[in-house]
C-alpha cells in the first residue's frame, strides 16, 4: 500500500514547534508548506508593522524547521491568495493529504474545507492544541448557560486547570476576582519610573522584511522606525522573563491607567507572541505564578494577569468559533456611519483619540482600555459601522488575529451582538477618560461641557446615545444608573445635547 503524500501548512500564526500540525510528520514523504500572500495583508488595509512582524516571524520559523531537518516550501512575496498557493503546490506536486491546524480566521477555514473537496483531497485539520480550552469542552459549557459570562467561564478553567486554587478547589485569597483593585490612573504628577519593555534590535532577516514592507506596502498606514517586536521563541521567551521579573509587579493596580506619551505602561507586550504561537499561555501562566511566590507580589495583580489569558483569551475564542459567521455580521443597533478618516492618521484634536491613534500607528499597539474605552468607545457613541471598525482594529494591531479581534471589537467595544456575552454596552463620558488618564488637561474640548463649541465629542455623544436609547438603559439594573443621572440634565439642555450631537455625527471627519 502506498503511503500518502502529505502537504503540512504552517500559517503564519501557527509557530509553534509543538503545533498539532507537525505531529506524526513523516520526514519521508511529507512537506512543510509556508505561504507569504500578499492577498492575506491586503484583506484588510494592514499596518506596515503587521505585516513585517509577521513577515519576519515566519521567516526566522522556516530557518527553525529546516535546521531540525524538515523539508520546507517557503514561497515568498506571492501575489496569490493561501488557498491560490496551495492548490498550485497540491497540483504540481501530487498531493493526495493536506494537513493544517484550524486558522485563526473562519474565512480561511472555509476556503481551505472547500480546495480539498474541490481537489479530491484528504483534509486532515486540527485543533489547536495551543489553547486550555478545546472547542467540545466549550460547547459542553455553553450546553445549560442561560447567559454567557465570562466570569463563571473563568472560574471553571481555574478549577479545572488548578490554577490559584487550593486542593479543594477555593480560590486563593478567597476571591475569584480582584478586579476592583485593578482599575487605579496614575497619580496626578505622572507615572513616574516605568520599567520599558524589551526591545529587539532587528536582525538582519528582520531588516530586509522591514525594507520589503516600505517599498512594497508604501501606502499602507503605520510607521516602521520603532519595530522592535520579538519574532523568535528565543525573543519571546526573553521578552517574559523580562516582563515577570522587572514590570509584573505593577501591572495589576495601574492596568487600566492612560498617559500620554506612555504607549506600554506596566503591560506585558506579550499578547503578539502569544497570538501568534511563540509563547504558550501555560509557560506564561506559571512564570507569573513562579514571580508571584518568588517575589511576593499582589495576589489582585496575578489574578489579574491571570484572567486576562486563562479567563477572557480563551473565552472570547471560544465565541469566535460558536458565534462564526454571525459574529462578523451583527449589528444590533444598525450602525451605517463610516470610520473617521483620522482613524487612519491620528489627526483629531481629541487629545484622548490622537495619542490613542498616534501611538498605534507608531508602534502597531495600544492597551486594551486604550482599545475598548478610547477608540472603541468613540466608535459606539458616533455609531460607526461595526464591519468598518472591526477591520480598522484587525489592520492596525500587530497582535490582531481575527479569533480575538472580531470578539472583543464587535462584541465587548461595540456590542454589536446586543450582549451575547457582556451585560452591558462599554460607554463612557469624557469624564472617564479624565479620571483614568491626563488626556484631557492640554485637550481643547473639555469632559464637564456636554454641548457647545467646547464640549467634548465623547461627553456629547454618550449623553446623546443614553438619551437615544434610554429604554434600553432604564430596563437593565446594571445601567439604570447612568439613567438616573440622565434625569438630572433638564429637557432644554438634553435637547441641546441632541442637536449639538447631530451636528457631531455629521461632521466627524472634521473633530
Amino acid at each position: 500500500m502506498s503511503v500518502p503524500k502529505r502537504l503540512v501548512l504552517v500559517l503564519g500564526d501557527q509557530l509553534d514547534l509543538e503545533s498539532a500540525t507537525l505531529k506524526d510528520f513523516n520526514f519521508k514523504t511529507d512537506q512543510v508548506i509556508m505561504i507569504e500572500s500578499a492577498p492575506e495583508a491586503q484583506h484588510v488595509w494592514s499596518h506596515k508593522a503587521k505585516i513585517a512582524l509577521f513577515l519576519s516571524a515566519m521567516r526566522h520559523f522556516s530557518q527553525s524547521l529546516k535546521a531540525l531537518g524538515y523539508p520546507v516550501i517557503y514561497i515568498e512575496h506571492s501575489l496569490l491568495s493561501i488557498v491560490e498557493s496551495l492548490r498550485e503546490e497540491i497540483r504540481k506536486g501530487g498531493i493526495t493529504h493536506l494537513v493544517c491546524t484550524e486558522p485563526g480566521e473562519w474565512r480561511l477555514r472555509q476556503q481551505i474545507e472547500l480546495l480539498a473537496s474541490e481537489l479530491q483531497i484528504e483534509l486532515d485539520m486540527r485543533e489547536d492544541n495551543h489553547f486550555f480550552c478545546s472547542h467540545s469542552e466549550f460547547i459542553d459549557w455553553v450546553a445549560d448557560k442561560k447567559e454567557l459570562r465570562l466570569e463563571y467561564f473563568y472560574r471553571l478553567m481555574r478549577k479545572r486547570h488548578h490554577i490559584l486554587v487550593d486542593a479543594e478547589g477555593n480560590p486563593e485569597g478567597g476571591q475569584w476576582n480582584f478586579d476592583q483593585d485593578n482599575r487605579k490612573p496614575y497619580s496626578k504628577k505622572g507615572p513616574g519610573i516605568i520599567e520599558a519593555p524589551v526591545e529587539f534590535t532587528p536582525d538582519a532577516i528582520t531588516q530586509e522584511v522591514i525594507a520589503f514592507v516600505q517599498k512594497a506596502y508604501a501606502n499602507h498606514p503605520g510607521s516602521l522606525d520603532r519595530f522592535a517586536w520579538p519574532v523568535t521563541r528565543k525573543e519571546a521567551l526573553e521578552g517574559l522573563h523580562y516582563f515577570v521579573e522587572y514590570r509584573l509587579r505593577n501591572f495589576g493596580i495601574f492596568q487600566d491607567a492612560m498617559w500620554t506619551d506612555t504607549p506600554f505602561g506596566w503591560h506585558s507586550i506579550l499578547s503578539s507572541s502569544l497570538n501568534l504561537k511563540l509563547l504558550n499561555p501555560r509557560e506564561v501562566i506559571a512564570a507569573a505564578l513562579l514571580a508571584w511566590k518568588k517575589y511576593s507580589l499582589d495576589l489582585s495583580t496575578i489574578e489579574g494577569f491571570i484572567r486576562q489569558i486563562l479567563g477572557w483569551r480563551e473565552f472570547v475564542r471560544g465565541m469566535y468559533y460558536l458565534d462564526m459567521p454571525k459574529m462578523a455580521q451583527d449589528n444590533y443597533y444598525d450602525h451605517q456611519r463610516s470610520l473617521p478618516k483620522w482613524y487612519w492618521s491620528g489627526q483629531t484634536q481629541m487629545a484622548c483619540m490622537a495619542d490613542a491613534i498616534g501611538q498605534t500607528l507608531q508602534y502597531g499597539y495600544a492597551h486594551h482600555i486604550q482599545r475598548l474605552m478610547v477608540t472603541g468607545n468613540f466608535a459606539l457613541l458616533a455609531e460607526i459601522l461595526p464591519a468598518e471598525v472591526c477591520d480598522w482594529y484587525l489592520a492596525i494591531y500587530v497582535d490582531a488575529i481575527e479569533w480575538v479581534e472580531l470578539p472583543n471589537t464587535a462584541g465587548m467595544a461595540l456590542f454589536a451582538n446586543g450582549g451575547r456575552f457582556t451585560s452591558k454596552p462599554y460607554i463612557a463620558s469624557g469624564a472617564y477618560i479624565k479620571r483614568m488618564s491626563n488626556y484631557c488637561e492640554a485637550c481643547q474640548y473639555k469632559p464637564d461641557i456636554r454641548f457647545g463649541e467646547r464640549a467634548c465629542p465623547v461627553t456629547n455623544l454618550y449623553w446623546n446615545f443614553l438619551i437615544k436609547h434610554r429604554d434600553q438603559f432604564e430596563a437593565s439594573p446594571r445601567t439604570r444608573l447612568m439613567t438616573a443621572n440622565l434625569k438630572r440634565i433638564s429637557e432644554e439642555d438634553q435637547a441641546s445635547i441632541v442637536l449639538h450631537a447631530q451636528h457631531i455625527l455629521n461632521h466627524l471627519d472634521d473633530l
